[in-house]
């Protein structure tokens, strides 16, 4: 899948804005705002379930790779995610 359509097909999941559960979470770390070196998605089945996180890693920037954002994507799409939320900044480490 292509970086664009990969992007499009998780900004669309945003847009949605919270349904409910199950929910995806998905902050950028770097070390500067305009490189996203670390991607973690968390995933919240329901109001009181613990929060399972998986985090990865890239040199370039995730918000830019191709492989980074249809990895996302199918987490999203595979788990059935009600609810997605995207951080829109990247929080410096």
């Amino acid at each position: 899948m292509n970086l664009d359509k990969a992007k499009k097909r998780i900004a669309k999941h945003v847009k949605k804005g919270f349904k409910g559960y199950p929910l995806v979470s998905i902050d950028y770390y770097g070390d500067s705002k305009d490189c996203a070196t670390e991607v973690v998605i968390q995933f919240k089945l329901d109001e009181d379930a613990e929060v399972q996180e998986e985090r990865f890693s890239t040199q370039t920037d995730a918000r830019e790779s191709e492989v980074m954002q249809t990895t996302l994507l199918k987490v999203i799409e595979r788990a059935n995610a009600v609810s997605v939320v995207e951080s829109d900044v990247v929080i410096v480490s």
